[in-house]
């Protein structure tokens, strides 16, 4: 069972310094390979403080260098905003070299407009140069040579150095929020990460037109899902259950000012249609009972309750990946690290056994 972690660059307290932000989730990913964490994994977002990664490979690259086997994710590379395909090929190249082959390629759309508009890119542009970009970028690391017939990327076909390490096609990933990003990550041969707002039982239909897609696509079925889902676990039960109301709620709010989730804007933005179903949700039902709601979505709790929820998912699910966001809404450094440690001492080994046992009894 693959089970990994997440790191969002977020400062939900304006006391800590961006320094410290940078210190303490670098601190947190070294340590996950201590703890047993087969991966780590961070967001590119840029200009606030709800998030501020706007380079994933390069931090990447700097736990490579203080790591020996954990797996190094983008989680994702914001493939707009990166307006030149070739750079980001040749970066996942490095990583993978520098790496002795440990990096995953995760890959995603965008959604903000405030992201959108200091890079001068129109937010309804996003699905055609992702498509574009994503398919040159896949073609060289795969193969070493790159090449673009346009509109946006045109290029004559190029070499790339380094060469690639070793093949990518198992380490390929779709951040998919939307029907479209589904479809594109399928045609890709990717992965499909998950963002969990929903508990996973209403998510099932999604999943499970991503696997009879990617079936009907690839005749084969379809890898397992990443569930990317926020994580806070400690030993009293209600520590733990007030901390995540706190945590998720602040984390809700500062999603939903930086997405404009409640906005009126997605129903006439070409690609993000689907987006204003959600927005009319959060509007009817109000962002404190909204963000309530993705707090049921996530994993927290005593050991025993996170063992038995992802238990419960697996029963719903069968078999999936685990991306857990240690570090969100404001919770401090020393709190989100007794999180992780706990987890990995008191469930790891217990839902990866379970996990293993599971599997090998439905095979």
């Amino acid at each position: 069972m693959h089970i990994g972690l997440n790191f969002g660059f977020g400062k939900g307290d304006p006391s800590v310094s961006d320094h410290e932000v940078y210190k303490g989730e670098t601190e947190l990913a070294v340590l996950g390979e201590k703890l047993g964490y087969d991966s780590v994994w961070a967001v590119e977002h840029h200009f606030s403080d709800y998030a501020f990664m706007p380079d994933n490979l390069l931090w990447l690259s700097h736990i490579a260098a203080r790591t020996n086997t954990i797996k190094l994710g983008t989680g994702a590379v914001i493939l707009p905003w990166n307006t030149q395909p070739v750079r980001v090929a040749e970066k996942l190249l490095m990583l993978d070299h520098l790496s002795e082959g440990r990096a995953i390629f995760g890959m995603g759309r965008g959604l903000s407009r405030k992201e959108f508009g200091p890079f001068g890119i129109p937010l309804e542009e996003s699905r055609a140069r992702f498509d574009e970009s994503a398919k040159m970028i896949i073609e060289g690391i795969e193969t070493g040579r790159i090449e673009g017939e346009g509109p946006f990327y045109a290029m004559p076909r190029t070499q790339l150095k380094p060469g690639p390490f070793a093949s990518w096609k198992d380490r390929l990933y779709t951040v998919a929020g939307s029907h479209d990003s589904m479809v594109s990550g399928v045609h890709n041969k990717c992965r499909l990460m998950s963002f969990i707002l929903r508990p996973v039982d209403k998510m099932l239909p999604t999943f499970q037109a991503y696997r009879d897609y990617y079936a009907e696509v690839w005749n084969e079925q379809a890898p397992p899902v990443a569930l990317n889902v926020a994580m806070y676990c400690h030993r009293d039960e209600n520590v733990a259950i007030d901390g995540m109301y706190e945590y998720v709620g602040n984390f809700f709010e500062a999603n939903v000012d930086h997405y404009e989730m409640d906005g009126v804007h997605f129903a006439n933005t070409k690609g993000y249609e689907r987006y204003a179903d959600n927005a009319a949700v959060i509007r009817e039902k109000g962002v404190s009972q909204a963000g309530k709601d993705y707090a049921d979505a996530a994993l927290y709790g005593t050991p025993q309750m996170i063992i038995d929820k992802l238990i419960w998912i697996q029963e719903q699910m069968g078999e999936f990946e685990l991306v857990l966001q240690p570090s969100f809404g404001g919770m401090s450094h020393d709190t989100a690290r007794a999180s992780i440690e706990l987890f990995a001492a008191e469930i790891m080994p217990k839902v990866r056994q379970h996990y293993d046992a599971a599997v090998v009894q439905s095979a």
